[in-house]
């Protein structure tokens, strides 16, 4: 078996509490890359009606189809409604007849994972994750920010706990199948980005407030594939989820933070190309479209970048082309849908641009501010606010406001499609909106099967949301 040594020279920083130093053997050996062997197996499929991973089937917020309410409030439309203990920002996820969902409960200090009835919203069980060990996070963040991932037959979630970032596999019976550590984390604003799936394995991001990386693991066994270690330049965290895209001709992991734009390898976690920006942090997922990467962020850097994703390298100087400096996003990710792309800042700025070149179709300011990504089924384009107003507008060329819809709680997780139905994640509930006649098979489970490929509103402190 082939092992590859790879060690990172490090520079001093200054830490986020003033005080330096070099750092530990520990860490050292954190950032030491041994890759045993690389990612294999065919990719995973997600049914037609689930919604399995953050940013749903196509890990883009888009689906082409789905026939959604577009007007509700906190009594109109509602098919049902469940009280979700504890805290948490993470969304929900749909497999098959149940959904799945991450909380924190601070007082008894546990990360759980909950299951619920996709049709009634039953709760079905529980499971503790970890108890006790909570890490430092910032009041506008929770201890369950990453939305959990599922593969049909295991569900895998993230958390920070005891100096480490863990991921944890649980079977449908909400049974533990396995726990591992991807990596020590030392955490400034706590916690946010959410596991991803490339084929044989789960792919988690360690980027933090020292030690950053990038890690795969088995989904079988949860055994260690590769990490590979992050510069970090700045003396801050960052906190976007990584992508896995087929763009321009190959598989790409793509993830920005610590003021680079980078592309690995999903398979190896070797670096293909990197450019300098958006920010030194971003709390978003990129989109892809026409071989193009839109990333934005953060702080303390403000801007929004369209780069070519066929480079090699260091690509800062010849494949950037477009960017954007003003109404740009720091949570709430971007999305590509039919050669535009859609971006909600954090204070309500909605603008829409011509992807191939940046043109600025148009621009709106809607109310509130906002943390929850937007999702686009179809050609309706939903919105939602920390007060739990949601705007459902007409993806196009020009500004076309369909309604706005107040479910009279808020929250910062982003709405997830259900079938023909919505779920929204509230401060204290889970709330499935659309008709509450009997379930039609659109909105049961799966009806076929697609083939997919697979916060921080100043840096006082983040809301995170994945």
């Amino acid at each position: 078996m082939k092992r590859i040594h790879l060690l990172l020279t490090f520079l001093v920083f200054v830490s986020f509490l003033g005080c330096g130093g070099a750092p530990s053997p520990q860490e050292i050996a954190a950032l030491t890359v041994t890759a045993a062997e690389p990612v294999q197996g065919e990719e995973v499929v997600a049914a037609a009606q689930d919604w399995p991973w953050w940013r749903g089937p196509h890990s883009d917020g888009h689906v082409l189809e789905g026939d959604i309410a577009t007007t509700w409030s906190a009594t109109e439309n509602i098919a049902w409604k469940v009280a979700v203990p504890g805290k948490g920002h993470s969304s929900p996820i749909v497999c098959g007849e149940n959904i799945f969902l991450t909380t924190a409960d601070e007082g008894a200090q546990e990360q759980l994972v909950l299951c619920f009835d996709r049709n009634t919203g039953e709760q079905r069980w529980q499971t503790v994750i970890h108890k006790g060990n909570f890490m430092r996070s910032h009041g506008k963040n929770s201890f369950a920010s990453a939305t959990p991932t599922c593969d049909g037959e295991h569900i895998f979630v993230a958390f920070i706990n005891g100096g480490n970032l863990w991921v944890t596999a649980l079977d449908f019976a909400g049974q533990i199948v396995w726990q591992k550590t991807a990596g020590e984390f030392e955490a400034e604003h706590g916690y946010g980005p959410s596991p991803v799936i490339y084929k044989s394995a789960v792919i988690v991001n360690g980027d933090n407030a020292h030690a950053s990386f990038v890690a795969a693991m088995d989904r079988t066994t949860g055994k260690l594939l590769w990490r590979t270690p992050r510069e970090r330049p700045g003396i801050h965290g960052s906190y976007g989820t990584p992508f896995v895209a087929n763009i321009a001709g190959k598989p790409q992991l793509l993830l920005s933070g610590h003021q680079k734009m980078s592309s690995y390898d999903p398979s190896t976690g070797k670096l293909l190309w990197h450019c300098v920006g958006p920010a030194e942090v971003t709390a978003n997922t990129v989109a892809v479209g026409e071989d193009l990467v839109f990333t934005s962020g953060g702080y303390p850097e403000k801007q929004l970048l369209a780069i070519r994703a066929d480079g090699e390298g260091e690509v800062t100087d010849t494949h950037v082309v477009w960017k954007k400096t003003k109404g740009v996003t720091y949570v709430p990710s971007p999305l590509f849908g039919e050669g535009r792309l859609y971006v909600v800042n954090d204070q309500g700025i909605a603008s829409c641009y011509t992807a191939s070149n940046g043109e600025q179709l148009w621009q709106k300011r809607l109310d509130g501010d906002f943390s929850a990504s937007p999702i686009l089924v179809g050609d309706k384009l939903l919105v939602t606010n920390e007060r739990g107003m949601t705007f459902v507008l007409k993806a196009g060329p020009e500004y076309e406001l369909i309604s706005e819809n107040d479910l009279g709680s808020g929250g910062f997780a982003s709405p997830v499609l259900c079938g023909n139905r919505l779920l929204f994640r509230t401060s204290d509930s889970l709330v499935c909106v659309g008709s509450s006649a009997a379930v039609t098979d659109e909105d049961k489970a799966p009806g076929g099967e697609q083939s997919v490929r697979l916060d921080l509103k100043n840096f006082g402190g983040p809301t995170l949301s994945n």
